[in-house]
């Protein structure tokens, strides 16, 4: 419609312009007479051609919107149809749901029970030291527990169970094989493995361990006590036969507690300063009292010399010199004798006893610094309770090492400075005790003579 009356605008619009422009060509009256008779005639039969567009225009319309109601009506007939269809659809899909959980059963109820036994076979095999050996085999559980959404085939029940299976049988096995071992220093190197059925992997440096998150062999960040290693490498050495050995029955659990188990050496060195104090003198001690050991051992084989040789002292042991005073002095009475002799058995006990009280002594302080180390420890870790609680033990055990350690240590380096100490000190006894009595002898002796 507004198509047909922005045409008759138009041709109006056009038809006036026209009359202007005659009525300026126009001359006369008569001219412009005749010149607006002539379009008048022809605006009529203008009028005529657009009237009878309008109307051709006008049963076109008609015939379109005829068109567009049958589409309306045919699809709405077709949207009846549609819904009639999708409500019998819905009602046959309830049908076949009943018909299915009819038909399933109790298999129903296995969907979840194998999903629920894959998830526990792919975190027993996954984390197992068999996966070393065999690689790959854990991929198929995964999927089966956590991707599967419905009932698992017989194909996928036989893989489980023959995975199950195959741990199961390599549990009991000792097996050998050949894999990619990473070092402590970060390279890899190939070397063969002893596989102890589900317990322990040994190879060039001791046990190993499987990590399953990077699916690589790698030793023990620190090993066992060397009669376990030397019992694994006996293992592995052999062929055939039964051997002893010590088995991690917890599957990698304890050897890896062992990783945090302290050495002596850094048990010795938790002693702190007082520990190193302790060893100093034990060290100092020890070396004094070998010292005195020695020497004394060389002046009693001279004094056993001597013994057999009175007639002529010498100079280089105690009883010679002593002999000498009394070849000085066989003058003087038997009273001044005797104190020329005591007095000389005095100068030479300095240089028998000389260090033997200093083991002693050290023998005694040492106890006393591992009880000193004890209460610096203790009053450590009650500073560290008063700043940290006593939420991690970890944050006192340094404290509690110091405690305990010193007093080992003090005990440790008593015990042999007490012995040493006995045993010099009972040498230079028997020494002393030798010129005791030879200086006794010389004085009865000489005490008869004069009598004599």
């Amino acid at each position: 419609m507004k198509t047909v009356l922005k045409s008759v605008l138009a041709v109006a619009t056009v038809s006036l312009l026209a009359s202007t422009a005659q009525a300026q060509t126009a001359k006369t009256l008569d001219q412009l007479l005749d010149e607006v008779k002539k379009s008048r005639v022809s605006e009529a039969r203008l009028d005529a051609q657009r009237e009878a567009e309008f109307q051709s225009a006008r049963a076109d319309k008609q015939a379109l919107l005829r068109k567009a109601q049958a589409d309306l009506r045919a699809e709405q007939a077709r949207g009846d149809r549609l819904a009639k269809q999708f409500q019998d659809n819905e009602v046959k899909l309830a049908e076949k749901e009943a018909e299915l959980q009819q038909a399933t059963g109790d298999l129903g109820e296995m969907f979840g029970v194998v999903r629920q036994a894959a998830s526990e076979a792919f975190g027993r095999i996954s984390t197992s030291i068999v996966s070393a050996e065999y690689p790959g085999r854990a991929a198929f559980l995964q999927r089966m527990s956590e991707e599967s959404k419905g009932l698992p085939n017989i194909g996928e029940l036989e893989d489980m169970w023959i995975a199950l299976q195959t741990e199961m049988t390599e549990s009991g096995k000792v097996s050998r094989f050949t894999t990619e071992v990473v070092n402590l220093n970060g390279g890899t190197e190939t070397q063969e493995v002893v596989r102890v059925g589900t317990f322990n992997l040994i190879g060039d440096q001791g046990y190993l361990v499987y990590d399953d998150q990077n699916q690589q062999v790698q030793p023990l960040g620190r090993q066992p006590d060397d009669y376990m290693v030397d019992s694994a490498e006996d293992l592995r050495s052999e062929t055939s036969g039964v051997h002893p050995f010590y088995v991690d029955p917890s599957r990698g659990a304890i050897l890896s507690l062992l990783k945090g188990k302290a050495t002596w050496e850094e048990r010795y060195h938790a002693g702190g300063i007082v520990g190193y104090i302790i060893t100093v003198m034990l060290g100092v001690g020890l070396l004094i009292g070998l010292y005195k050991l020695i020497t004394l051992t060389l002046v009693s084989g001279k004094i056993r010399a001597q013994l057999n040789n009175t007639g002529n002292p010498s100079d280089s042991n105690p009883l010679g010199r002593i002999l000498k005073v009394y070849a000085e002095n066989k003058g003087s009475d038997a009273e001044n004798l005797e104190l020329k002799l005591d007095e000389a058995i005095l100068r030479e006990l300095p240089r028998i006893e000389s260090g033997i009280n200093i083991i002693k002594i050290f023998a005694a302080i040492a106890p006393l610094l591992g009880l000193l180390g004890t209460v610096l420890g203790m009053i450590a870790t009650f500073q560290q309770i008063t700043l940290f609680g006593t939420g991690d033990p970890r944050i006192m055990a340094g404290s509690i090492s110091m405690a305990l350690v010193t007093t080992a240590q003090g005990i440790i380096a008593a015990l042999p400075l007490i012995l040493t100490h006995s045993i010099v000190a009972g040498r230079s006894k028997s020494i002393v005790h030798i010129l005791d009595e030879q200086t006794a002898g010389i004085v009865a002796s000489h005490a008869e003579t004069e009598k004599a």
